[in-house]
């Protein structure tokens, strides 16, 4: 029988990305088949510093650049330079996440890109963008989400602000649009057959996000504040009640047949089941009755009803789950150095992306692709 044929053979993309958004939006492409030689400073990029350790090995650089190969270069070396630039002349796609200016400072603006590989794809990966006011501003994942206005939607207490769950900028603004617009240069480049250069502002998908709350806003005049939004805390039909065991239950049930489902499971006054009438008052019932009972008892009592309630899991239940166990969720493994390591999830279909079940190795800084 053949080999399976993957996506991305024969696609060879250089990575001189450090930290989150590039690394995985490379290991995405590796996942699908592409060669990824991340280019990393002597000794190695900060992510190799970051915890938590195994043996001295940072587990998180670990999930996001195993499968990779690995080579060491200082672009301010003559030698170096030469050899990263006969890279470029037969890479297909090169990453970089450097602030707008710098790859130009080191001579490797897209012009000069363009003129040693004229079909090679650039992907630059910023907070803001290559160009605005804000392009050359620092910025994390937290500022990001800020500035874009989605944080204003569901901030927590002031005596108790919610810091973010997830790194929605740098994973769904960074390293996913990342993903899609080098596939798709890759499909222009396949009918033009010229390279693109292709500006990935973080920020910018933010408004992606908020796309609910921007209905909002145009139809009524102004933006849902705080906690009001469908979907940020405004309707007692969507939202996180507490348990009396301090766990809480995710409470997702929109639409009228999952209302009623929910109502009844939960008890809820008659009165009280027009949630339009009086929202609050509804939200407080839920709460009270949901707190009064632990999450085992939702769990078998809720759940089972399919009314969209689900008691909020921890990671490593998650990780147990039978549903996740049977789909391979958090399965994928790197070896580094005979050490066994998690690897990053990806969301690609198997049909898509190499043998979930092999390992994947992780290369020391030292060693040269």
């Amino acid at each position: 029988m053949a080999a399976r044929r993957l996506p991305l053979e024969g696609v060879t993309v250089l990575d001189l990305s450090t930290l989150l958004p590039g690394p995985l939006a490379t290991l995405i492409l590796a996942e699908a088949g592409a060669r990824v030689i991340k280019i990393e400073r002597p000794g190695g990029e900060d992510m190799r510093g970051f915890a938590p350790f195994v043996e001295g090995r940072s587990v998180p650089f670990a999930m996001l650049n195993a499968g990779k190969e690995i080579l060491p270069l200082d672009l301010k070396d003559p030698a170096d330079r030469a050899r990263l630039e006969a890279l470029v002349g037969e890479a297909d796609v090169l990453v970089e996440q450097m602030r707008p200016g710098v790859m130009d400072r080191l001579g490797l603006g897209r012009d000069a890109l363009r003129a040693l590989n004229p079909r090679l794809i650039v992907c630059a990966i910023t907070g803001y963008g290559q160009e605005g006011p804000r392009a050359g501003e620092a910025g994390h994942d937290i500022n990001y989400q800020a500035l874009g206005g989605l944080l204003s939607l569901a901030p927590g207490a002031p005596d108790h602000p919610a810091t973010p769950a997830a790194l929605v900028a740098d994973i769904a603004g960074g390293a996913m649009p990342a993903v899609i617009d080098v596939l798709l240069a890759l499909r222009l480049r396949d009918l033009t057959g010229e390279g693109t250069f292709l500006d990935v502002a973080m920020t910018d998908a933010m408004a992606t996000f908020a796309w609910l709350a921007r209905a909002q806003m145009a139809a009524a005049g102004r933006a849902p504040g705080p906690h009001d939004g469908l979907l940020t805390g405004g309707s007692p039909r969507y939202g996180l009640y507490a348990t009396a065991d301090g766990g809480y239950v995710a409470l997702g049930a929109l639409e009228d047949k999952f209302w009623a489902r929910a109502c009844e499971g939960l008890g809820l006054a008659p009165e009280l089941r027009d949630d339009a009438r009086d929202p609050a008052a509804t939200k407080a019932a839920i709460a009270a009755i949901v707190r009064a009972r632990d999450g085992a008892h939702w769990r078998t009592s809720l759940e089972p009803l399919d009314c969209c309630a689900t008691v909020v899991r921890t990671l490593e239940e998650a990780a147990c789950d039978p549903h996740f166990v049977a789909r391979g969720l958090f399965a994928g493994r790197a070896e580094w150095d005979g050490i066994a390591m998690p690897l990053c999830d990806v969301p690609l279909a198997r049909a898509v992306r190499r043998d979930p079940d092999a390992p994947r190795r992780v290369e020391a800084p030292a060693e040269r692709g």
